[in-house]
């Protein structure tokens, strides 16, 4: 079988700093945001175009931009939802991005990310903005409500000691009108799982390390599987199928993902950040990991041939798979943190490293797995 394979298609040095990136879904463009030099915040629109990238537009704001999601939006709409660095939430219509559809006060500081759902997919939930703050809280936002969220998770008590940094949230479990859960990710290592319909932690574990990533491979689905990757190369899959009174959900733990390959093979040296993971859309069982090293690794699960066992009490545990590293290809001598996976074109994405350098990938034979 032809090996899977991922290659820098196009590379574009820009002159601001970049947090994230975005395809503007059923088209071939996609969305970068940051921070320029001065302190304000930019966003630019390129189309790829007979193998160049065009720019299309360029918007600049006041503050800077930190994390985006087109996923409340409808595909008529494509309306983007943008965090920024002073704790502003705002939507832009990327016809007319002069002034925003929506904007609203949601933090007390820095939005470090937000998730989306319920644009497309209007079967499966209410089009929701989940967004975590340096101030230590979660909260989840119905554009169509305004100034109040529908949901504030913070920590208990009134002391700021007590309120952890939330470096990274997501959605999942949204599989009819009424389930929805969000999972957030915390500077001290902490995962929690947060059931939106009855407003209660449902689970909670530590990863030992800042948690900047989180993700289920599918929103839309009863929990099925969940990636976090953190600050010192961790990667971990949990299978979120079956839940144990005490052990909680089946764990494996990717010890090497944040380490640099060498050009024999050999995975080696110190552990470096693990920024995102991002599942490929076609194949939920395929994500992308972009590591501290300028590297980014491609992996697939396989499941167990059984996913419940029952232990000697009579109770049901979770039983772990396992990880493939389909490829692994360095792009850049500094992090790679911001990705995106075409939704619909197999294999084609986007990424942003901290060398100011937006890169357009084309991964080949994927479809082979």
């Amino acid at each position: 079988m032809d090996s899977v394979q991922m290659i820098a298609h196009i590379e574009k040095s820009l002159d601001y700093s970049i947090f994230d990136v975005k395809w503007i879904p059923c088209s071939a463009k996609f969305v970068v945001i940051g921070s320029k030099p001065k302190g304000t915040g930019i966003l630019q629109i390129y189309e790829l175009n007979r193998g160049e990238l065009e720019k299309v537009t360029e918007v600049e704001k006041a503050e800077s931009f930190k994390c985006c999601s087109f996923g409340a939006s409808s595909l008529r709409e494509s309306h983007l939802a943008i965090g920024d660095f002073v704790g502003k939430l705002a939507i832009y219509d990327l016809e007319r991005l002069r002034e925003p559809v929506y904007e609203v006060d949601a933090h007390s500081g820095i939005i470090n990310a937000l998730d989306a759902m319920g644009g497309i997919s209007p079967n499966y939930g209410a089009p929701e903005i989940v967004t975590g703050g340096r101030d230590g809280s979660v909260k989840v936002w119905d554009p169509r409500q305004k100034e109040v969220p529908v949901a504030h998770i913070s920590a208990v008590g009134d002391d700021p000691a007590a309120k952890r940094d939330c470096w990274t949230v997501g959605f999942g479990n949204s599989y009819n009108q009424v389930e929805r859960s969000v999972v957030a990710g915390y500077d001290n290592g902490d995962v929690k799982l947060i059931d939106l319909r009855i407003m209660k932690e449902r689970w909670t574990t530590n990863v030992k390390n800042g948690v900047c990533g989180v993700e289920f491979d599918r929103k839309d689905i009863d929990m099925n599987k969940l990636a976090v990757c953190t600050l010192e190369g961790g990667l971990h899959v949990f299978d979120m199928r079956t839940q144990h009174a005490e052990k909680g959900f089946a764990q494996l733990t990717e010890k090497n993902a944040g380490k640099s390959l060498g050009s024999n093979g050999v995975i080696s040296g110190s552990k470096s950040t693990v920024w995102a993971v991002k599942h490929l859309p076609q194949n939920r069982d395929i994500f992308a990991s972009c590591g501290g090293a300028g590297n980014i690794r491609l992996w697939l699960y396989h499941y167990p041939d059984k996913r419940v066992k029952t232990n000697a009490s009579g109770e049901q545990q979770g039983v772990i798979g396992s990880l493939e590293m389909l490829n692994a290809t360095t792009l850049s001598t500094q992090p790679v943190h911001a990705f995106d996976w075409s939704p619909d074109r197999q294999g084609l994405a986007v990424c942003g490293a901290f060398d100011q350098t937006v890169r357009v990938l084309v991964t080949t034979n994927i479809n082979l797995h």
